[in-house]
């Protein structure tokens, strides 16, 4: 017995001295890891990881949610920016459905808000102004004319500070928006929760409080390609919106204030529609969008969870459906990428209409337009907002 104990004891300790030795030639990887947490119970494991640095020299760090079931999100701190996910199709593959990249330069760099929280004010406001209580407020012009997703530096573009909460399958995000920040009033206190539930599920939870009376509309930006392989096109998913309204746009994406009825229209997507089936239809809103690029009423207005959309690739059997608690959701079917950015993890690029996005948000413009549902947030008053991704197979 104490031929064994001793043999224990040695193989312990080499195994021990052993693992100092490799953890000093780990020194030379550019990302470095840390195990958060563990727990069986809940979620299998969050590792935490160094992501690099901004070109202000700021910290980003990169975060991983593991659920029983094998899926997998990644969510970077700069602009909360969901990097990856990876989900199983029919057959139980693990797959990334999620446009992104490979490194923190080519995040920083021009891109079309991958993965991104948005915010003040997610989707564009006209003129880049808005008015309150008689008080003009001038706002970035980022989109011609007009602002879009905040300004030139929005939500997309700032490194949130993020928790871990204890005993929980969550990350937590925090921002102080200041006063005067892209030209929108009040002290915004920010927080977005991502949690990663059993059942293939993605909650984001937004809540935001200010001082001064402002304007929030915040949402998520990811682009998703259902298929797990990035050299296809978007267009052979099957669709489906809860709405029977869209709202129609001018020549700059600006809502001219009408609601439509999206029947005997290509905007009918109240039964399971193949995208591609008629985006290249003779119609003036899709020219004016390329595509695509347009916010839809949900039937459902109350702010109560509902369904909102459903997107399905029948050759994978992904299916993914959206919940929210918003009024609205933008459709936009990819189609400004071109090209010239790259895969992340391969040698391609994204081409057009290679990912899409279902934004769930109040409507664009709403702070100009009265008929629209209010955006208002004042002092004393907390703004919240939850979507839901879940995703399953069929």
């Amino acid at each position: 017995m104490k031929k064994i104990k001793h043999t224990v004891y040695f193989l312990c300790l080499f195994s021990f001295l052993f693992s100092l030795t490799n953890c000093k030639g780990d020194g030379k990887s550019e990302k470095t890891k840390e195990n958060v947490t563990t727990r069986e119970s809940e979620i299998d494991f969050l590792t935490k990881e160094d992501y690099g640095t901004t070109p202000e020299g700021e910290k980003v760090e990169q975060y991983t949610l593991t659920n029983k079931a094998g899926m997998e999100v990644k969510i970077i701190t700069y602009g909360g920016r969901i990097t990856s996910l990876k989900v199983p199709d029919k057959n139980g593959e693990f797959e990334d459905v999620i446009l992104g990249f490979d490194s923190i330069s080519q995040y920083t760099s021009d891109n079309p808000y991958f993965g991104a929280l948005i915010g003040r004010y997610g989707n564009r406001i006209a003129g880049g102004k808005f008015s309150l209580d008689g008080e003009e407020y001038q706002l970035p012009q980022n989109d011609g004319q007009n602002s879009l997703h905040g300004g030139d530096k929005g939500f997309d573009k700032v490194v949130w500070t993020a928790e871990v909460p204890a005993d929980s399958t969550s990350l937590v995000l925090t921002y102080k928006s200041k006063d005067g920040e892209m030209g929108y009033p009040g002290n915004l206190d920010v927080q977005v929760t991502y949690t990663l539930n059993e059942d293939n599920s993605l909650d984001v939870d937004y809540e935001a409080e200010t001082d001064k009376k402002t304007v929030v509309n915040l949402t998520q930006h990811s682009y998703f390609n259902l298929t797990g392989d990035f050299d296809n096109t978007i267009l052979d998913h099957e669709v489906v919106i809860n709405a029977d309204r869209f709202l129609p746009v001018d020549e700059t994406l600006i809502p001219t204030g009408e609601i439509r009825d999206v029947e005997g229209t290509p905007f009918d997507f109240t039964e399971a529609k193949i995208v591609g089936k008629e985006i290249e239809a003779e119609n003036e809103q899709l020219k004016l969008g390329l595509g695509y690029d347009h916010c839809w009423v949900l039937d459902d207005q109350s702010e109560d969870m509902h369904f909102a959309a459903s997107a399905y690739d029948p050759e994978s059997g992904r299916f993914m459906e959206v919940s929210t608690t918003e009024p609205g959701i933008q459709f936009y079917t990819g189609n400004f990428l071109d090209g010239t950015l790259p895969q992340q993890g391969g040698d391609g690029t994204y081409a057009k209409r290679s990912g899409f996005c279902l934004e769930t948000q109040h409507y664009p413009d709403s702070p100009n337009q009265e008929k629209f549902p209010a955006v208002v947030l004042n002092p004393g008053e907390q703004y919240s907002s939850k979507t839901t991704f879940k995703f399953s197979v069929k």
